[in-house]
Parts: C-alpha cells; structure tokens; sequence
C-alpha cells in the first residue's frame, strides 16, 4: 500500500471504532463503517485517533483494528494514531502497524512538553525511534495535548526530519499556521502536506489557505470530500454552499465532550455502525440531544433536497 507524502491530499477520515453495548469492540461493525467510508469517496483512513477512542483500546487491540481496517480497507491509505506517553510504547506499536501496511503514523506531543526546545528534541526522539523510513503526521492539536507549538517551532522541526511528511492542523485558531506554512515554502522551505482537524469546522477557509484537505472526522465524510473537491477546482462559493447545508450538525458536534456521541449517534442511524455506543468512560447522548439531532437532521435534509 502506498505510503503517504509531503504531497498527499484529499479526505483522510478518523474511523470510529464502533463498540457493542458491553464494551467490546464490534468488528462486524468496524467492516461495514470502512465500507461506508469508502463509499463516500474519501481519500484515506485513519485509525486510533482521539476521536477513535483510542485510549480506550489495549495495545493488542488497537494492532487488531489496524489489521482488521487494512484488510478491508482496499486502495485505501491507511494512517495510525501511535500516540502515547512514552517513546517504547509507540515505537512497537509503529513497528507493528507499518509491519502490516500502514500508510504512516500519526504522533501528538505528550503533555509534559512545555517549552520550544522540549518539543523540537521530543520530534528528534520520535524520528531516531521509529526509524527515517516510517512517515509521520505531526498532529497539531493543543486543545488535546495542551502544547502550544508555534508556526517558527514546526518549520525548525520540520526542516530538520524529512520523514515528518504531514501536519496535521487542529489548532485552534489554526488558519494563520496553514498561511505561514505556505509563505515558508514559497521562499524555499521545503513543501510539507497539511491537513486539517476539528471536525471540518473550518474546512472551506483552510482549504483557501492552502490546506491539502482534512483528516477529521464527521458523520457525512461526502460533506468534506465534495468540499475539497470544489475548492481544489476553484468553485469557492459552491464549497460553501454545500459546506452551510450542514453547518448546523457541526455545530451541535462542537460540544465538548459530546462530539463523538453525536457523532457515532448519526453514524448508527445512517447505518455504518450498529450502535452507537462508546467505551467507558464516555456518555450516550439523552433521550432530549437525541430528538434535538433528530430534529437537525431533519431540516439538513430537507435544505439538501431544496438545493439540488
């Protein structure tokens, strides 16, 4: 399977990692939500990501989900969240998941980090560890992690490790780094892929920046790939059109701390996922958010139906 680049672009959707209501992970399900991603067009696939659960999962679990997605997942690249407290931890689950196909792998700083120079030397220990040949995504994500990393501090970190290919954007606010990032390399710094996080709220705005496109996770991944596709071809405003169908859902998914129930509550009623239940700790929506996404979902339907 190909390996990803500092040119790759396109929808890397966050796969959900879909649970039965006793805790146990639900690979029937996990098949069929690979299939619907799949059928929506999206670009590549990532696996154990925040918003996967991937805490959740022991470490032989997660090589199984990443096995299991592989084998399912076709022409598909598939990138794996590898992230941990320390370097042994992720150095034998990349080992692994890379042994088995995977695209790359996607590292976010631990929270101890706090100062520029812990960060540039965390990046250097994470390359000597896995090895100059294993590609890896930068997730920016400081509402996460709680590290802040300037746009000076990527550059110096990406300069200094080519195998770092990808950043991944969630900062937030974030556009100013997809700005400076394209500024560098227009002054010869050299080219790195970005794709963008938190839910694709920003997507048509990071797209005009000069993103490659994004690697989230929404419940109708065909949102973000017509998104791309749009803006790539220059058809700004009919990216935004398509984006403000669905504005509402993601707004409601913006809650802290209810985004992956509301999320995995649509996926189970459109079908990818037989339940949308969440391993502990992690809450359901109530019955009233329920009928309130029942209620948004209603009238983006009847907006889409409208506008075609």
């Amino acid at each position: 399977m190909a390996q990803i680049t500092p040119d790759t672009q396109g929808v890397f959707v966050i796969v959900v990692t879909p649970f039965e209501d006793n805790g146990a992970i639900d690979y029937a399900s996990l098949d069929r939500v690979v299939d619907f991603y799949h059928d929506k067009g999206v670009d590549g696939l990532t696996v154990l990501g925040m918003m996967g659960e991937a805490p959740k999962l022991t470490q032989g679990e997660s090589i199984e989900v990443t096995r299991r997605v592989l084998r399912r997942s076709r022409d598909l690249p598939v990138v794996v969240g590898v992230s941990a407290p320390g370097l042994a931890a992720i150095g034998e689950l990349s080992r692994a998941v890379m042994d088995l196909g995977a695209a790359g792998v996607m590292v976010a700083p631990p929270w101890s980090l706090r100062t520029d120079d812990q960060i540039i030397a965390y990046y250097r220990d994470v390359v000597a560890t896995l090895g100059p040949e294993v590609p890896v995504v930068l997730q920016d994500f400081p509402l996460s992690s709680g590290v802040q990393i300037s746009s000076r501090t990527l550059g110096t970190i990406f300069e200094a490790h080519p195998s770092l290919v990808m950043h991944k954007n969630e900062d937030w606010p974030g556009l100013q780094k997809i700005t400076d990032f394209r500024q560098a390399e227009a002054k010869g710094r050299r080219r790195v892929s970005i794709l963008c996080g938190n839910g694709g709220f920003f997507l048509p705005e990071e797209m005009q920046r000069g993103a490659d496109g994004a690697m989230t996770g929404f419940a109708y991944p065909e949102m973000m790939v017509e998104v791309v596709r749009l803006s790539r071809a220059g058809r700004v405003e009919e990216a935004h059109d398509v984006f403000d169908a669905y504005l509402p859902l993601m707004c409601y998914e913006q809650q802290p701390g209810l985004g992956l129930a509301v999320r995995k509550y649509v996926l189970a009623r459109r079908g990818a996922i037989a339940s949308a239940a969440q391993r502990r700790p992690g809450a359901a929506l109530s019955p009233l958010a329920a009928r309130e996404v029942d209620r948004i979902l209603a009238r983006q339907e009847a907006r889409l139906a409208a506008w075609k």
